[in-house]
């Protein structure tokens, strides 16, 4: 009941309320235009008159039979040539003066032997004597018109010897204005028509996208929504295109290790959580899910999204929770993420080789085609039974299946030793964190041989668990590594690459072994590489702190 009364304190519903604001609007500009296209036309028209009778009575004023007539005087001869002129060009009159002024040819013979300023006290002395034609709107013996008026010279073209008005009623302009007016109607009609439609179309999209909600109810599913931001388990972040933070739960703050009691928002997300990474994820505008990564020291399985609007990132948001407590969950996402990788490498190396066999297939090439299936099969089926018999571990194997279509990707090519064998996983570390570790070597050791040579390269990788250590060795072509860099490359946040995005690949690899009492050896190759060499105890032993 009171919601019932708060949403009834408005007459009309949001829809109907920009339904009418837009129609209003839309008339309103279908009259501005239809009133400039009216008054333009009406000009345009005059415009066009009056050139068409200067014209008209320059080109009589070239005449030579109205040339000798004025200078004979010849008044019935000019009169019957004014005449016939003002019918051939469907003129309202043709008056013909001499230099003077004084009519020697007029519709009226009553008005002929006066000056022709009677008429509008206008008896042509621009033209007369200045020798220019011009345009002129008067009310005469005939009425409104719209004339234009050239001066007459002799024979020799250096005298003037008389005058040519030429004169169109404004009825016709008036006449050609109300034939073009219905058309213009019927297009103002159709265009408010269109734009009503148009605004009802709007309206109606506009209550779908919010669905079907009025203000009041969007602004009670925004408590709604708080509330149950404040109820979750997760701890949950969000920022502005600025960095400013806008949401902030209490559970983020608990998980943080920060008082729940205090007020974030409005704050820089670099004040607060400096290890966000959310400006980074603004610029790289590309989602990332189930990451694991350090926060306040605490290790966090995190998801961040960017938000946009209109195709622009205007902001990010981050959920968050501790790592130990969704540790069997990460054992699975971790496989799915990894299975989703090497899927994904796959379908687009597969793709292209589908598109070669297609293109052969359409050249009539068909043994070249069997060939290329046949040489892509040996070589996939060679290197799904190098992972089997290299380690039993589907999520290991996923990992170096995915890194190697990974690197064919890049143009380059990841070597896996096949005298590879990985069975006897230390118990000290989770088949994820080893997933985890080998995949970032792998990552690290394909981008610095990209770096250094370009497509053509090529990465090593050899696995073994003989002996009282699992020995993962990845060589790259890179570089290399100075022995200063040695000591500060597992660094938290320390990076040789350009951007804020790097750096915790090797911090957490080193924590892992670490974690594991295992350690990590950094061998320069010649002419230029090097070789990442990780020991992992097999024993239950795991180093304190």
């Amino acid at each position: 009941m009171k919601q019932t009364r708060y949403l009834g304190s408005h007459r009309f519903k949001l829809s109907t309320r920009l339904m009418l604001a837009m129609s209003g609007l839309a008339l309103l500009q279908a009259m501005l235009i239809g009133g400039f296209a009216w008054v333009n036309l009406s000009v345009s028209l005059d415009r066009e008159i009056g050139q068409r009778a200067l014209n008209v009575a320059k080109t009589i004023a070239s005449i030579p039979s109205i040339i000798n007539g004025v200078e004979q005087r010849d008044v019935v001869r000019l009169n019957e040539l004014a005449r016939r002129l003002a019918t051939t060009n469907d003129a309202l009159f043709i008056v013909i003066g001499d230099k003077n002024g004084i009519r020697l040819a007029h519709p009226n013979p009553a008005r002929i032997g006066h000056s022709m300023a009677d008429d509008d006290g206008d008896n042509g002395a621009i033209a007369l004597l200045q020798g220019e034609g011009y345009v002129d709107k008067a009310e005469g013996s005939l009425g409104f018109s719209m004339r234009g008026k050239a001066p007459i010279y002799d024979v020799s073209g250096e005298n003037i010897i008389g005058i040519v008005s030429v004169g169109y009623s404004l009825a016709q302009v008036e006449a050609t204005i109300a034939r073009y007016s219905t058309w213009l109607t019927l297009v103002l009609i159709t265009a408010v028509a269109g734009s009503l439609t148009v605004a009802v179309i709007i309206a109606r999209r506009l209550k779908r996208e919010i669905f079907g909600l009025e203000p009041q109810e969007i602004a009670h599913r925004f408590q709604e929504q708080e509330a149950t931001l404040q109820s979750v388990r997760e701890g949950i972040i969000a920022i502005n295109r600025a960095g400013i933070i806008t949401t902030f739960n209490r559970r983020a703050a608990q998980t943080l290790g920060l008082d729940p009691d205090a007020r974030f928002i409005g704050q820089h997300i670099e004040q607060v959580l400096p290890e966000s990474r959310l400006l980074d994820l603004m610029e790289q505008g590309e989602p990332q899910f189930d990451h694991e990564v350090w926060l306040r020291d605490k290790q966090m399985v995190v998801n961040r999204l960017p938000v946009t609007f209109g195709g622009n990132v205007i902001g990010a948001v981050s959920s968050f929770r501790p790592r130990n407590e969704v540790d069997a969950i990460s054992q699975q996402l971790t496989k799915i993420e990894q299975y989703a990788d090497t899927l994904r490498s796959q379908a687009h190396e597969y793709s292209n080789k589908l598109h070669t066999i297609a293109g052969l297939i359409q050249l009539d090439a068909k043994q070249e085609a069997l060939t290329l299936i046949g040489h892509e099969t040996q070589d996939h089926q060679a290197l799904l039974e190098l992972l089997l018999k290299a380690t039993p571990n589907p999520v290991i194997a996923g990992c170096l299946l995915g890194k190697f279509n990974r690197a064919k990707e890049m143009g380059l090519s990841l070597h896996i030793d096949s005298e590879s064998e990985l069975s006897d996983v230390p118990k000290s570390i989770t088949q994820d964190q080893l997933a985890s570790v080998l995949g970032n070597l792998i990552d690290n050791a394909l981008e610095a041989t990209f770096a250094k040579t370009g497509p053509g390269g090529e990465v090593s990788v050899s696995l073994t668990d003989i002996g009282i250590d699992v020995i993962i060795e990845v060589q790259d072509q890179g570089p290399g590594i100075t022995e200063d860099l040695q000591q500060k490359i597992f660094d938290k946040g320390f990076s040789s690459k350009d951007g804020h995005a790097h750096g915790i690949g090797l911090y957490l690899i080193h924590n892992i072994v670490t974690q594991c009492a295992g350690h990590i050896d950094i061998e320069n190759i010649e002419p230029h590489g090097s070789r990442f060499i990780l020991y992992l105890p097999k024993s239950l032993k795991v180093a304190s702190g």
